[in-house]
């Protein structure tokens, strides 16, 4: 069941799922307004909650409008990739042999079969990233978990457009982007303990804030910094 809200100019979706809490979404590149809400809870107290997070959707429309792009990859020779914040430059080797991607000083060695086209070189590429970050998240949660008194049953390294993480409490598990194998670790290390703080409160109010200051000092910095790298070119006219 779906509706819109109207808060003087923003137009907010309301979509009533079989869920247990509220959660709000603000999304590239026009700044979407997203909310899904459980089936009892009325459209009142719905406005009421957009409202109360008025300011933060105008914060997150306006971070979209500002935010920079990457130009589009065509994964050819000397194109310029990021792995942990570092650039290195591509370099396609066609083999007929099954596809690999090392890092060798500067250079990120794509070896693909004879004749791939660019479709086949991001999906190489991609699930490199993927199994990269897959790779590096492990340690993490084991060095947080006890420290923040949770236990995360399940994580997944996605392609996410909107976002660079997702929790859900009720199964205990996080999402993370693929893309911030392309970022610096610590930025990495960030996310994990945000969403690893969402097991502890699902929204974004001041007890989230308060657990972030005692978890990470130093994570409004991180998310300041973070938001400022490009994000990876998308065609979004499929998503709006």
């Amino acid at each position: 069941m779906s509706t819109q809200i109207e808060l003087g100019n923003i137009t907010v979706d309301v979509v009533k799922k079989n869920i247990k809490n509220i959660h709000l979404g603000v999304y590239p590149p026009a700044g979407r307004v997203r909310i899904a809400a459980p089936l009892r809870m009325d459209l009142d107290t719905i406005r009421i909650f957009a409202i109360t997070n008025l300011v933060w959707i105008k914060r997150q429309q306006q971070k979209f409008r500002q935010q920079e792009r990457e130009t589009p990859r065509e994964y050819l020779d000397r194109e310029s990739h990021y792995v942990w914040g570092k650039r290195y430059l591509l370099q396609v080797v066609e083999k007929d042999a099954p596809p690999t991607v090392e890092l060798k000083h500067n250079k990120i060695l794509l070896q693909v079969r004879p004749g791939s086209d660019e479709a086949k070189r991001h999906s190489i590429l991609e699930d490199w990233y993927r199994a990269t970050l897959k790779q590096a998240v492990p340690p993490l949660i084991a060095r947080w978990e006890p420290l923040m008194g949770v236990k995360v049953e399940r994580f997944f390294a996605q392609r996410m457009k909107t976002k660079w993480g997702g929790c859900n409490p009720d199964t205990r598990s996080i999402r993370l982007n693929t893309d911030l194998a392309k970022k610096p670790p610590e930025y990495l290390e960030y996310i994990v303990v945000h969403e690893m703080a969402h097991l502890l409160e699902p929204n974004h109010g001041s007890r989230f804030r308060t657990l972030m200051d005692r978890f990470m000092p130093k994570w409004t910095f991180y998310r300041t910094e973070l938001n400022r790298l490009p994000v990876r070119h998308e065609d979004w006219a499929d998503s709006q």
